[in-house]
């Protein structure tokens, strides 16, 4: 190849082309819907048409898928209803001036709103109207064949040329035969070419990209729609059973029937916590593990199974994970006359790291005063693990484990309020019917307690004791139909994304025509998409496999010739 060939395959401003050859060369190197500019034709179907047009568009899909992202803003910042109906109301209660512009635009219900699915359901209109089309157009470039090659190859951004002794039908032999081995689809045309053409994935992963995102619009919906989650605090050797009225907190989907809860129960056996016990990571948990006996379907065979964070328990499309942990103290109380009318094991909630944690205990019946008159009784309790010393009504914990566990209660006396119909958090006590027990000296009775103490309350109305320790460990029941359909999707998005990121679609032409004196003439070109500095490269490379095969003709020596008057 000669110094001007190879000089030739540098890129140059692609000019206008000047016969339809050259035109067809570089068309259909994308399914791209063609531009509208405007309405076709006139009045409701000109308009129509224009309006689908626009609709089916990439760039309105991206736009949607915009708005989509942003709609699902609100959601995140104000609490909704079908998750947690108190929050909501405490939400309506701080914020009594925002309330009417918050239900006008149904932000307490963003999911399931009108103008949120109005978004999603135009965002799936508008990928399927955009993916068929370019579908069917895919097909058809799949089963076309490349072009004839222009008449001027070396108007094309890429071009070399050479000529060599072999004849054009070797030289177009061996470039079929290098083209093939290199993955490129070929097609002799007429006037001594060969037209190949490499890179479809380019738009396969274009189609399917747009593809996942309908799987994943689906999974999504799916999801939302037949989704439920549940949350259960269970005390070690207590059990659940996968029903509705089991939970203590249920969100489930807009499609959600309590007869999708696959049958099963369990009874936590043991809970077990490890902590690092020296050094700078003092106090950092090691491992949790649940030890559960489970039954599978209503008569089903009691098993031994694990349950660790991150390794959830899977039971017929339902999922149970290990959430936290914590104690429940556990508490008796009796009366004047020395009757037990309470004894349980309390659950109390973990306030940090070391697990300082808070409750209450509410005895609803069996109390009664020094004057016969039927009461009830609350408690605020703290409990710490490991007791660190205490402030103002309150303690601390230095380490999660149980070292030096200590209760402080501080008692109460009236109306819980439990009888008013109004729903109640278990953890915290509701005092405003309520009267606090004071000591002989008028003062707050605060007492703090270790296992096996009594507190007694003033005036023989009763005790209180702190009979030991038990665990706890929280468990949330999942069920997510369309989980593994949006992984998927997902997967296949960013695959698709990918290839048409990263594959470049070309075309390459290799022309080899007899010159004037009989010497080969071989001409190659290439073009792409779009202009990109690779293609030039591939093209030297496969001229130069292709020049070994048909190299550089020798040029003839000039004959010397003999004077006339030299002549014999």
């Amino acid at each position: 190849m000669s110094t001007t060939d190879k000089a030739s395959t540098e890129t140059s401003p692609e000019p206008s082309p000047a016969d339809p050859a050259e035109a067809a060369a570089g068309s259909q190197l994308s399914t791209a819907p063609v531009e509208d500019s405007g309405p076709v034709g006139i009045g409701v179907i000109g308009w129509a048409r224009w309006f689908w047009r626009q609709l089916t568009s990439m760039r309105v899909a991206l736009i949607l898928l915009f708005l989509l992202s942003l709609g699902a803003i609100p959601g995140s910042l104000v609490p909704q209803t079908n998750v947690d109906a108190l929050k909501v109301a405490q939400w309506k209660k701080d914020n009594p001036s925002f309330v009417g512009v918050a239900e006008a635009f149904q932000l307490f219900d963003v999911y399931s709103s009108v103008w949120f699915s109005a978004i999603y359901l135009l965002l799936f209109v508008s990928l399927i109207g955009c993916i068929v089309p370019r579908s069917w157009q895919f097909v058809g470039q799949l089963r076309g064949r490349p072009p004839a090659a222009p008449k001027r190859l070396d108007r094309l951004p890429a071009h070399t040329t050479w000529r060599t002794d072999s004849t054009p039908d070797e030289v177009l032999s061996y470039a079929r035969t290098m083209l093939a081995g290199k993955r490129f689809r070929t097609e002799a045309g007429g006037g001594g070419t060969v037209a190949a053409e490499k890179g479809y994935l380019r738009e396969a992963g274009n189609l399917i990209f747009h593809v996942a995102l309908i799987v994943m619009l689906v999974a999504f919906a799916w999801g939302q729609y037949f989704k439920s989650e549940g949350g259960k605090l269970v005390l070690r050797g207590s059990g659940f059973s996968n029903t509705l009225t089991q939970y203590d907190d249920f969100k489930p989907g807009t499609l959600f029937h309590p007869d999708d809860l696959p049958p099963f129960s369990f009874t936590l056996d043991r809970f077990d916590a490890t902590y690092e016990m020296s050094g700078p990571q003092r106090g950092t948990p090691r491992d949790f593990k649940a030890y559960v006996t489970l039954s599978e379907g209503a008569h089903g065979t009691p098993q031994k199974r694990e349950i660790q964070v991150n390794e959830p328990l899977e039971i017929d499309g339902s999922k149970v994970y290990l959430l936290g942990h914590g104690y429940a103290p556990i508490i008796s109380v009796t009366d004047s006359t020395g009757k037990v009318i309470y004894k349980d094991a309390v659950p109390v909630l973990p306030q940090d790291g070391n697990l300082t944690s808070t409750g209450a205990v509410k005895v609803t019946d069996g109390y009664k005063d020094k004057d016969g008159k039927s009461e009830q009784l609350g408690f605020t309790a703290v409990f710490v693990p490991t007791f660190a010393g205490e402030g103002k009504g309150t303690m601390f914990s230095q380490f999660p484990a149980l070292l030096n566990p200590q209760l402080m209660l501080n008692a109460w006396h009236g109306s819980l309020g439990v009888d008013s119909g109004l729903p109640q958090n278990v953890y915290r006590l509701e005092t405003s019917k309520m009267e606090m027990f004071k000591d002989e000296a008028g003062q707050q009775l605060i007492k703090r307690l270790a296992p096996g103490e009594t507190m007694t309350l003033p005036n023989g109305a009763g005790t209180v004791k702190f009979e030991g320790i038990e665990r706890w460990a929280t468990f949330s029941v999942t069920q997510q139909p369309g989980s593994g359909l949006a992984l998927a999707g997902a997967i296949a998005a960013i695959a698709g994304l990918a290839g048409s990121l990263f594959i470049q679609r070309r075309r390459i032409w290799v022309r080899a025509v007899a010159g004037k004196d009989g010497v080969t003439v071989v001409e190659m070109a290439g073009l792409g998409r779009s202009e990109s500095a690779k293609l030039p490269e591939e093209l030297a490379e496969l001229a130069a496999t292709l020049h070994e095969q048909a190299p550089t003709a020798t040029p003839a020596e000039p004959v010397e010739e003999t004077p006339e008057g030299e002549r014999g």
